[in-house]
């Protein structure tokens, strides 16, 4: 009994490094989300611009990107180029702007362009809640009936577009045509 004891702080010890040396070699951009395939949250959340309370509703009917987005986020000033880009050539992102103060986000979009066709505005961050959010920038991307069919956790650059998310938007636009 007594080698035992004296062994299991060995074993505990053994058991957090293995999951300490896993960790090392996840990727961050590839979270976990528990709303992969399952419906957008319902929500009735304020318009960044204007007056407008905006709902589920209104993001439903075409494939789309929901960004979540801060003025605090340091990322997201970097990310925000890219997605003025791609709303230039068509694709559709809608925004959510997490935990912020209205009057920043009004500025934010003033002065660097606003990719959004919907910014809702979630100040206390109960739709980014809903939603699992860590953080920002995080994009889900929905089909035309408003169902999460994937997330990207980071930046979005030209590279990452490219590369990893194009495909997955294309997708869900082809998949949409009748």
């Amino acid at each position: 009994m007594r080698r035992w004891l004296m062994l299991l702080p060995l074993a505990i010890f053994l058991v957090v490094a293995v999951f300490l040396y896993r960790g090392l070699y996840l990727n961050p951009a590839e979270l976990p989300s528990a709303m992969i395939n399952k419906p957008f949250p319902e929500f009735s959340l304020p318009s960044v611009q204007g007056d407008k309370t905006l709902s589920k509703a209104d993001i439903l009917g075409k494939p789309a990107l929901v960004n979540v987005w801060g003025t605090w986020c340091i990322s997201c000033r970097v990310e925000h180029p890219v997605l003025n880009k791609l709303a230039e050539k068509g694709v559709v992102i809608y925004g959510i702007n997490y935990k912020d103060v209205n009057a920043d986000a009004l500025k934010w979009l003033a002065e660097f362009h606003n990719p959004y066709q919907l910014d809702i505005r979630d100040d206390a961050g109960t739709l980014g809640l809903n939603l699992g959010v860590y953080g920002a920038p995080e994009t889900f991307f929905i089909d035309a009936k408003g169902i999460i069919r994937d997330k990207f956790v980071g930046v979005i650059d030209e590279q990452v577009w490219r590369e990893k998310l194009a495909a997955k938007y294309q997708a869900l636009v082809d998949e949409a045509k009748p």
